[in-house]
């Protein structure tokens, strides 16, 4: 049986776990360089400096629905109504984002893939938790709405929301850590260029 507290030491692990593998996907990605060309390069930072910005925003508008909320009852308007778990959707899309600003598009999705990847395992331990707190109610929810994959002509909305304020902002603040990607790979590149770091590998 998964309680509320064994949920809560499985999602803080796999905090845990993920900066792990941020950490060790930085250290490989010090020895990458994109292999395009120098316009191309830029072109694939900016798009993904654009997804940074969809990811927050879309975690913004996740947790005026969800803030607060996530174990006391099931949400399923707003993104809620697309996707079970549409947090960790713009997360793996801000996750690419960062990943982009390598230059390489091979990153670039290689970043989304490994962030929804690890997100597979907490939605399954989410969903039982939820399935044993709410039953039916739950089980007719995923019936309705995908795991992962949004499905817009599925989109409902409600009149008025309660919202916490406070979720908000630490959901932006949490956010704009995705954007210390760009002022870290500008560095690293620096030091590609003077030969302070050797290029390994190019990836397009």
């Amino acid at each position: 049986m998964v309680t509320a507290l064994t949920l809560g030491r499985f999602q803080f692990l796999r905090r845990v776990l993920l900066g792990i593998l941020i950490f060790l996907a930085f250290m490989f990605l010090l020895f990458v360089r994109s292999g395009g060309s120098q316009e191309g390069h830029d072109l694939v930072e900016a798009f993904g400096l654009g997804l940074i910005v969809i990811g927050i925003v879309g975690r913004m508008w996740c947790t005026l629905y969800i803030g607060g909320r996530k174990s006391a009852e099931i949400v399923e308007f707003g993104p809620y109504s697309i996707t079970r778990n549409p947090l960790y959707v713009f997360s793996s899309v801000a996750a690419a984002g960062v990943g982009a600003q390598t230059g390489s598009l091979i990153v670039t999705a290689s970043f989304f893939v490994a962030c929804a990847g690890a997100f597979h395992f907490v939605i399954r331990r989410e969903e039982r938790f939820l399935e044993e707190t709410f039953g039916d109610i739950y089980r007719a929810y995923c019936s309705r709405v995908p795991r992962f994959w949004p499905s817009p002509r599925l989109y409902r909305d409600q009149a008025t929301l309660t919202v916490s304020t406070s979720r908000i902002y630490s959901t932006f603040g949490d956010g704009l850590i995705f954007f210390v990607a760009k002022p870290a790979f500008e560095i690293v590149e620096y030091f590609q260029n003077v030969g302070a770091i050797p290029v390994l590998f190019r990836l397009y």
